[in-house]
């Protein structure tokens, strides 16, 4: 790859995340080396387990809140912000220092959507990323800048989901 596109994967529907792991694994089944990040999430899934036996992804997580952001006290609000800030940066200093091919930035739309990380630094970040490096964003509610900054984007739309009729996430299918 000469040139690294910007993907974004964004809806209401299920499958944002399975896409982006089908990307990261086609890549290192290519021999590519990819950071896989995930904002707002911290329970154990069995992708976990999964891209922990391939030594080519390296897998970077933050931490999830324990409220939505509306319920948050200013503190709490200021601290989840710092939180997510702390991770994207780290994520920017492991992309300069270990140049991969492709970068995923799982659930950082809605991260940016939420007010929790400051998406005129995402979007100078893409504007400036190393020319080779692909990047994968999903979650939901993408602005318009950060669409128009993509060269793909797939909206994945719920028509039906079993969480409509009161069934928990299953492990093995959503987690």
């Amino acid at each position: 790859m000469d040139t690294g596109l910007i993907h974004i994967y964004c809806g209401d529907g299920k499958g944002k995340t399975t896409a982006a792991l089908g990307l990261a694994i086609r890549c290192a089944g290519h021999g590519g080396r990819v950071l896989f990040a995930q904002f707002l999430k911290e329970r154990k899934t069995g992708e976990l387990v999964s891209l922990a036996r391939i030594p080519t992804i390296a897998v970077l997580r933050g931490k999830g809140c324990e409220k939505f952001t509306f319920q948050m006290t200013p503190d709490e609000l200021a601290a989840a912000k710092a939180m997510q800030g702390r991770l994207f940066q780290e994520i920017q200093d492991r992309v300069r220092r270990d140049a991969p091919d492709l970068l995923v930035l799982d659930e950082i739309l809605g991260t940016c959507s939420l007010g929790l990380l400051d998406e005129k630094e995402v979007l100078r970040f893409l504007q400036n990323k190393p020319q080779k490096l692909e990047v994968v964003m999903t979650g939901r509610n993408p602005s318009q800048a950060l669409l128009d900054q993509a060269d793909y984007v797939s909206e994945i739309c719920k028509r039906k989901h079993p969480f409509d009729k009161g069934i928990a996430a299953r492990v093995g299918i959503e987690e």
